[in-house]
């Protein structure tokens, strides 16, 4: 009882200082300040690290390790808040693999911390939790996504498949709470689905309507601007986009022509934190280092970074 409640004060202090700079007006000083959650697939690892300390063991902030197998390269994670379990972290592995972790259980945890676990299977690459209703959705690049809700919406462990919806090229998954919609992005396109129903009646809908990529640019991941909640951020084969949302009248501008980028998210300062493949080591998909726009990048030897989150259960 005594860890738990430590472990509810960090989360509740040391973590809700950057939330609050993340989620409330810009000061000047906000890029100063704040934590990354990174899945790391050398020693497959969910590490969460200060941006502004060195990414070592010694200064780990939060971590899971589900060990190999069916979780062997943990290629998301998301950090969202319910109103049961506090905070919570989504994860998939391209094994097959996809769960929820009670942040607040442990400082290390580990499979045996799974408050829920799937199969979805199809090389997972993306997962989302839909609020209000409880429902968790999981993009595999096979071809697919997989919808999961819950007997009741507090009910992690009762979540059970209940739809799957094709979507070739599957990668990015995020719920939108200003138009109450969820984006997904695959090959050639970034769409959007109604969530309809409640419990295990729960269904996503597609109405039409899509954002071009160009049939041959495959999209890969799916972030929100923290500075604008009209925007949204996608990368994909040729480069990297911004998605403008104001008014309902989804258009899109290309910001960077770099590719290989596998994760870019940009932070309520501005300051962008990005993952770029290096083609090397053991994983070409991957890099040991972590950039950052306005701050020095963070490296750590042997590893192999994916993706990289800001540490906030914002969607925006």
């Amino acid at each position: 009882m005594q860890r738990r409640t430590i472990l509810r004060g960090l989360a509740a202090g040391a973590v809700a200082a950057p939330t609050a700079a993340l989620l409330g007006p810009a000061p000047a000083q906000a890029a100063t300040s704040y934590y990354v959650a990174t899945t790391e697939q050398v020693k497959n690892k969910i590490l969460v690290f200060h941006k502004n300390k060195s990414w070592t063991d010694a200064n780990v902030h939060w971590s899971f390790s589900p060990g190999g197998g069916a979780w062997a390269n943990l290629s998301d994670v998301k950090i969202r808040s319910t109103q049961k379990q506090g905070w919570i972290a989504l994860m998939v592995s391209s094994g097959g693999r996809a769960g929820i972790v009670d942040i607040d259980s442990e400082k290390h945890t580990e499979l045996n911390d799974l408050a829920w676990s799937a199969t979805p299977g199809g090389n997972p690459h993306a997962i989302e939790r839909i609020p209000e209703k409880g429902a968790v959705v999981v993009a595999s690049s096979h071809g697919y996504l997989t919808l999961y809700a819950p007997k009741s919406v507090g009910d992690l462990g009762s979540l059970a498949k209940v739809q799957t919806v094709s979507l070739p090229g599957a990668h990015g998954v995020l719920w939108d709470p200003t138009y109450k919609i969820l984006w997904a992005i695959g090959k050639g396109k970034l769409v959007h689905y109604a969530v309809e129903g409640s419990r295990r009646n729960t269904r996503l809908k597609y109405y039409g309507g899509s954002v071009s990529l160009g049939s041959n640019n495959l999209g890969h991941d799916l972030q929100p601007d923290y500075g604008n909640k009209y925007k949204l951020l996608c990368t994909a084969t040729d480069g990297v986009y911004e998605i403008n949302t104001s008014g309902g009248s989804f258009t899109k501008r290309k910001i960077s022509s770099e590719t290989r980028v596998k994760s870019y998210v940009r932070h309520s300062s501005g300051e962008v934190v990005s993952v770029r493949a290096d083609n090397t080591g053991s994983r070409t998909w991957g890099s040991p280092t972590v950039r950052f726009s306005q701050s020095p990048d963070r490296k750590r030897s042997g590893a192999e970074f994916y993706k990289a989150r800001i540490w906030t259960p914002g969607f925006e």
